[in-house]
């Protein structure tokens, strides 16, 4: 059994934390399946250090264990072993991402507690958000897209209390 965690917010795949105000912040478990320092092409260093390493697919936490996900998976599934994309945001399998992002958002909806709240964001690059958002049946309360020619997409999501 997994141990007891007090923080209401897991950060399912953290990398870098870059988009968090305070990277350690006490509120949050951060996770990710790196744990890596890397130097990119600007010189700037990368630090990937989650407090718990695990894979999005398959979390070691109880069900409902949280008032708040953040599910930011990679988006790239062509990017080269050694570029800095790759380092910064990570990969995901061309194969399977498919069933790999499917089985996020099922861990994102097992470990969420009934009426919390599961952060979603995603840059639709190289895969369309509409291919992403077909891998869950659950209905999206928010949805906002920002960033360079509003690629990114922020989408909320609000736990049913009855969601199984």
């Amino acid at each position: 059994m997994a141990p007891a965690f007090d923080q209401p917010i897991l950060d399912m795949c953290c990398g870098s934390r870059m988009f968090w105000l305070d990277k350690g912040d006490s509120r949050a478990i951060f996770t990710d399946v790196r744990n890596e320092d890397h130097i990119l092409c600007d010189g700037r260093a990368l630090h990937i250090a989650p407090d718990i390493v695990a894979n999005f697919r398959s979390l070691p936490f109880p069900d409902e264990s949280f008032a708040q996900v953040v599910f930011d998976p990679p988006h790239l599934e062509r990017v080269g072993d050694k570029a800095w994309m790759k380092k910064k945001y990570g990969a995901l399998d061309p194969k399977t991402w498919p069933d790999d992002i499917r089985a996020g958002f099922a861990e994102a909806f097992r470990v969420l507690r009934p009426h919390g709240t599961l952060i979603f964001k995603w840059n639709e690059t190289q895969i369309p958000i509409r291919k992403v958002i077909a891998l869950t049946d659950q209905k999206p309360t928010i949805w906002q897209r920002t960033g360079k020619n509003d690629k990114t997409h922020w989408i909320l999501f609000l736990k049913d209390a009855d969601h199984a």
